[in-house]
């Protein structure tokens, strides 16, 4: 998120927590790239990630959360109300004549550093929109019952949806900055996500498991790497070329509106900086291209489709050529 910091990382090797370490998460790797991304470059203003029940959305939330910030996400609950999003006063002092002030969610979220909305497409959408405008400006204002105050929060944002389930209206849909459909694993990977659960599940009861040992620290290094990248976002240059490629391609792929050019140039930026280049290359654009552009096509627009295939390629090969 532009104009706040960030918080600061962990120090190495966090308190574990039964989750299946990132490091030996199975496929999905467009999706942990957006959510990379997104950390190396905040002010892409959240990942959105739809999906079917079971393709572990879940999972690779919070073993990333675990891998970059070492704990778990917040998590937003389908029935929050404004004073658990936002913050109030503490009920019980409030019985006892003492009026004080209990955080809400999105300031625990700067504090930690992620919020997770599960099932985003079935909150309620005003709620929905509190949290991305404060994504967006980075400030949470709270003007109600006796509280007036404007704090400056910085957060990771991270929403999760069941297309099954029901649509997100096509404004909510623009606000987050890149979007995934989590993959369908072909059987070879679906035997590794089996070898790789059990593994973690019989370690788990070893004393000192030198696997999840050496999966920490593979985490450990991946957090360095990322932490490095988004100390080297503000040097990496986009040249007026490539930035009138981000905008063709929107253009060519029938983006609506023009949040997504923007969005397309920030993530490629970003995967500059996670490669360790100093300038934005035409390859960063077009594998950037998916994540920013996706959910800002007409059918998209409409929660009909979220799929990114031939022709979408085939309307911007020649760029690339």
């Amino acid at each position: 998120m532009s104009g706040a910091s960030s918080p600061a990382a962990p120090p190495p090797s966090a308190p574990p927590v039964p989750i299946l370490p990132y490091s030996r998460i199975v496929g999905q790797d467009e999706l942990k790239l957006a959510l990379e991304l997104n950390f190396i470059a905040p002010g892409i203003g959240g990942v959105l990630i739809a999906g079917q029940r079971g393709t572990a959305k879940s999972t690779v939330v919070r073993a990333f959360a675990l891998m970059s910030g070492g704990q778990l996400p917040v998590t937003l609950p389908i029935n929050a109300t404004d004073d658990r999003v936002l913050g109030g006063w503490e009920l019980d002092a409030l019985m006892h004549g003492e009026a004080k002030k209990q955080a809400g969610l999105l300031e625990e979220a700067h504090e930690k550093g992620l919020l997770y909305v599960d099932e985003v497409n079935l909150l309620d959408d005003h709620i929905v929109n509190i949290i991305l405008d404060v994504v967006s400006t980075g400030v949470l204002s709270v003007q109600r019952e006796g509280i007036d105050t404007a704090t400056h929060v910085s957060f990771g944002l991270v929403g999760t949806m069941n297309p099954e389930e029901g649509s997100l209206r096509a404004q909510l849909l623009d606000r987050f900055g890149l979007m995934v459909t989590a993959a369908e694993l072909d059987i070879e990977d679906r035997h590794r996500v089996i070898t790789a659960v059990l593994t973690f599940e019989e370690e788990l009861e070893t004393e000192n498991s030198a696997w999840i040992r050496a999966a920490e620290e593979e985490n450990d290094r991946l957090r360095d790497h990322l932490l490095a990248a988004r100390e080297r976002l503000s040097r990496v240059r986009l040249n007026e070329s490539v930035s009138r490629l981000c905008a063709e391609a929107a253009t060519r792929t029938g983006a609506v509106g023009q949040r997504g050019d923007l969005l397309v140039a920030k993530a490629a930026r970003a995967l500059a900086a996670r490669e360790g280049a100093d300038r934005v290359a035409p390859e960063h654009v077009r594998q950037v291209l998916p994540l920013a552009l996706r959910h800002r096509r007409p059918e998209s627009a409409h929660g009909s489709a979220f799929d990114w295939g031939p022709d979408e390629n085939a309307a911007v090969t020649d760029l690339f050529s």
